[in-house]
């Protein structure tokens, strides 16, 4: 007896989109040098470190690093990175040892070009005072083997801060 049901298709089979491959240059084994602006006198501290970013399935990008963090010494952090076909946007998470908070990113877009993804997120405002505040960060390749990310803060005065600068260089 043969079934009058219509497959549907499954939604745990999802191929790659082109924003998806986008993601997959990410892939490989990098070294990164971080500049972050602490304090009121906005003074420059730098650390270094490795990371190592994994494919998970072509859809999603998994980034462990480890290394020097500015003002916390010895850190390990993962950053995870896809795309939402759905909501037409790029998300993620990422974590550091250093903190408990779980930064969600939730309104990723890449620029035109294809070179710069500008990830947002929410997370605890640096002045402390359990106040949340708006963040920006900016993935840019300058290269194949050279990325920058940039970090922004929205201020009290409705103007972005930039605050941290990490470029990384992948290891040949």
């Amino acid at each position: 007896m043969e079934s009058t049901k219509t497959q549907q298709p499954s939604t745990m089979t999802t191929q790659p989109q082109k924003e998806h491959d986008w993601l997959q240059k990410l892939v490989g084994e990098w070294t990164y040098e971080i500049e972050v602006k602490m304090g009121s006198d906005l003074s420059v501290e730098k650390a270094t470190g490795i990371e190592s970013v994994r494919s998970l399935g072509g859809l999603w990008i998994l980034a462990e690093a480890q290394g020097e963090m500015p003002g916390c010494k010895a850190a390990t952090t993962m950053m995870t990175l896809g795309y939402d076909p759905q909501q037409q946007r790029y998300v993620g998470t990422w974590i550091g040892s250093m903190m408990t908070h779980l930064w969600v990113y939730d309104g990723g877009e890449l620029d035109a070009a294809e070179r710069v993804l500008t990830l947002d997120s929410e997370g605890p405002a640096m002045a402390g005072e359990g106040k949340m505040a708006r963040y920006k960060d900016a993935i840019e390749f300058k290269s194949d083997d050279w990325r920058v990310m940039t970090s922004q803060v929205l201020g009290d005065d409705g103007q972005w801060h930039q605050f941290m600068t990490v470029n990384y260089w992948q290891k040949k």
